[in-house]
């Protein structure tokens, strides 16, 4: 097991920042009053799971279920159970399948990772309605329900992962889907030969390490990707850009490369962005969004976004061999 900078209670007093978030109906806003989004919602469910709060994470969980749409998607946001943001976000509704995988490796009782599966298959149905010929994923529907042009590298990289953990919970449960693993070579294929076929967001780093983190882009050619562009987005004790041109280093950023590291197989770097992070933890063990590399301010000043600090977590699980480490190896 390779060590971390976070000691085991460090680890806890983060996962218990994060649950102190979760509103009674198990929702988890990106800060207190702020919005949920099913995403980051499942990200910091995942943290909590693997950090140990099972109860919390089962709760995030039913309050999906309980918002599914019938046609298998969720809204973009949403607060107080209302919604705020109508657009249906195909990555944002494939992300169950990484949470509900992370579930079962994290020991759930069968019954609730078999009611998870029932919310993944339906949301998969949604997502892969919008999978054209070409491979690619329309990235969204507006809230008049017209699909996007095209599709994004990390919003795209992200399902791709989805639908690799969906594969693997499918096999777990004895209920296969091949149809899932189809498409998913289907997408992979249009992100590594068809880049003109997604939307140019080269400036942000998620673009540029998130084909690696989610399995897209592997072996050496992982290397070769990471390689092109670390001086673009990496800053030398600090973290990791998150507009290659703007002078802002993010943590959950940072932790994500970490995460791309880990699955590349090169835990020694990934421990060390780890290590960057840790400028922007609070005194309450939750993260700070970022701050300006320059002059050291913290920006936003009042964020501590819970899935900032659940990227934290993940990276940690990772690097240690833990359950992420499982899932980032789902892709194989």
């Amino acid at each position: 097991m390779i060590s971390t900078p976070l000691s085991p209670s460090d680890l806890s007093a983060t996962v218990d920042a994060i649950a102190r978030v979760q509103r009674p109906d198990g929702s988890i806003p990106w800060y207190e009053g702020g919005p949920v989004d099913p995403w980051n919602h499942v990200e910091a469910a995942m943290a909590l799971a693997v950090g140990g709060r099972t109860r919390e994470a089962s709760r995030a969980y039913a309050w999906l279920a309980q918002l599914q749409r019938a046609d298998g998607a969720w809204h973009a946001a949403y607060r107080d159970g209302d919604v705020i943001d109508a657009t249906l976000d195909t990555n944002l509704s494939a992300y169950i399948a990484t949470g509900v995988w992370v579930q079962l490796l994290c020991g759930a009782p069968d019954a609730e990772v078999r009611a998870g599966f029932a919310c993944v298959e339906r949301a998969l149905g949604f997502v892969l309605s919008l999978q054209g010929e070409d491979g690619t994923v329309s990235w969204a529907l507006d809230a008049a329900g017209r699909p996007s042009r095209r599709g994004l590298v990390t919003g795209s990289s992200s399902v791709h992962l989805s639908l690799a953990c969906a594969a693997r919970l499918a096999d777990a449960l004895g209920v296969p889907h091949p149809e899932w693993t189809a498409a998913r070579e289907r997408l992979a294929d249009a992100l590594r030969t068809a880049p003109h076929r997604f939307e140019d967001k080269r400036r942000w780093a998620m673009d540029w390490y998130y084909p690696v983190l989610c399995g897209v882009v592997s072996g050496a050619d992982a290397f070769v990707r990471l390689a092109a562009r670390w001086d673009d987005f990496v800053v030398p004790e600090r973290g990791v850009r998150c507009v290659s041109n703007r002078p802002w280093i993010t943590a959950a950023e940072t932790c994500e490369l970490a995460l791309a590291l880990v699955r590349c197989g090169d835990v020694v770097r990934a421990v060390e962005m780890l290590d960057w992070a840790q400028h922007l933890r609070g005194d309450d063990a939750a993260y700070w969004t970022g701050a300006n590399y320059t002059d050291g301010r913290i920006f936003p000043p009042d964020e501590q976004p819970t899935w900032t600090s659940a990227a934290v977590v993940l990276a940690a699980d990772a690097i240690s061999g833990g359950v992420v480490a499982t899932v980032l190896d789902s892709t194989r």
